[in-house]
């Protein structure tokens, strides 16, 4: 027979084993990786080898979350940064963050800026002149840390995806998204 000394550590490894099950389940893994989606865009539908294209990452973040800015207010806090892997067709030539928007919590005696809603981040990139036409990838990923108003969650990362399409020369490119490129000041 077991004590009730005995009894109340075992519950209590119990309830612990169950606590690391429950924050390991996929339901929970899930919600933590739909708090932050990523879609491309791309200014025109394509390139010429020798030119540049804007392309953008645009970040759709869950309602009651936030993720810091490019520029965090404070040291300590983990940055939102979009990583490119460049490839011998297509180099990255600057990255274009929005600015966040000063908030208080409840956590910080200072405002904190943030990222809430939508945002788009962008990325000039650069066709290498001897680029043959053809869709090149362009991989990375947005590191990023979600919060609310009580909590965050670990670090993470969602993967990204940029399929530049080049065109020959002299091959007329059509604009698009300016809903989103009219925001990034790639200037």
């Amino acid at each position: 027979m077991v004590s009730s000394s005995e009894a109340f550590p075992r519950r209590r490894i119990a309830w612990v084993l169950v606590a690391i099950g429950l924050a390991t389940s996929p339901a929970v893994a899930e919600s933590r990786s739909q708090v932050v989606q990523v879609q491309t865009a791309f200014a025109t539908d394509g390139a010429h080898p020798g030119s540049t294209a804007k392309a953008a990452v645009v970040v759709q973040i869950s309602p009651g979350f936030h993720i810091n800015d490019h520029k965090p207010t404070l040291d300590y806090l983990i940055p939102t940064e979009l990583k490119l892997e460049p490839v011998k067709q297509v180099s990255v030539a600057k990255l274009v963050y929005p600015k966040g928007e000063l908030k208080r919590f409840a956590f910080s005696d200072t405002q904190l800026s943030v990222y809430e809603g939508t945002l788009a981040v962008g990325a000039l990139l650069k066709i290498a002149p001897t680029a043959r036409p053809g869709t090149y990838t362009v991989k990375g990923s947005l590191a990023y840390q979600a919060c609310n108003d009580h909590a965050c969650l670990p670090p993470t990362s969602v993967p990204v995806k940029l399929a530049v399409k080049v065109f020959s020369r002299g091959t007329p490119l059509k604009r698009g998204n300016e809903d989103v490129f009219s925001s990034i000041g790639f200037d």
